[in-house]
């Protein structure tokens, strides 16, 4: 079932949704060659713990850390690991999540360590702009196809592909709620959007072929082709003045 936020609960999500985005901020801030996985993630947990919040994702159905930190191939879910360094053109996502007067917020980025290839960058800016293009179709008469439409479109023509197996959420007291948001479909399917909805839209989006796998750690997903993949995401709730990205602290990234 759906759950519908009244204003007060939207305006704790707008809450979390800050602590969240400020967290995403300190991570862009902190990434350098030669940091652990592990390294960032202690200051992204120690910001948002700073804030009187808690971690979403720190012992989420048993995930040994605060944000989920993947480079390059790796799609999500990486584990954070003092093995694991920042090297010169790395792709890195950090998808970071926040609990806060009783609800979460939950949004990811895609950040470069120094130098990255053109592919690279080009790959960031597509996936950004298909979150966008999926906020502009979330609209009180709208479906979820919608959504999953207008994202695939701006990716597939960008010469890149959806991860499919993967997909957004709802999101409110719980980090994963109903309805099912993909990042693909056919416009004028799905449930109808309304009023009071709040949802973690999140296009992953591969150079390659949109086929994935999961490590044996039961977390880490790769692409299958080894090509690079790109993650962003925002928490976005439909109130009765449009849409309010939560999570968007900086509005150009």
């Amino acid at each position: 079932m759906i759950q519908l936020k009244n204003s007060s609960q939207i305006s704790a999500m707008i809450d979390a949704g800050r602590i969240t985005g400020e967290a995403l901020l300190v991570a862009r801030e902190s990434v350098r060659e030669g940091m652990s996985t592990k390294e960032l993630d202690s200051i992204i947990r120690a910001y948002i713990e700073k804030c009187g919040a808690k971690p979403s994702f720190l012992g989420y159905n048993g995930f040994p850390g605060s944000a989920c930190i993947s480079i390059n191939d790796e799609v999500i879910h990486g584990i954070p690991s003092e093995k694991r360094i920042f090297r010169e053109g790395d792709l890195v996502k950090v998808d970071v999540g926040a609990f806060y007067r009783g609800f979460h917020g939950d949004s990811a980025r895609t950040i470069p360590v120094g130098k990255v290839s053109d592919e690279a960058k080009r790959l960031t800016e597509v996936t950004r702009n298909s979150f966008f293009a999926g906020v502009e179709a979330f609209k009180s008469g709208n479906r979820i196809g919608d959504i999953g439409n207008a994202i695939q479109t701006v990716v597939e023509n960008g010469g890149f592909s959806v991860v499919k197996r993967y997909i957004g959420h709802g999101i409110g007291k719980d980090l994963h709620e109903s309805p099912e948001v993909p990042n693909f479909g056919t416009a004028g399917r799905g449930a109808r959007l309304c009023v009071g909805m709040a949802l973690a839209i999140e296009p992953m989006v591969n150079v390659g072929a949109c086929d994935v796998y999961e490590l044996s750690d039961g977390w880490t997903v790769k692409t299958r082709d080894k090509t690079l993949s790109a993650h962003y995401e925002n928490t976005v709730v439909l109130t009765s003045e449009g849409t309010v990205i939560t999570t968007l602290v900086d509005k150009d990234w």
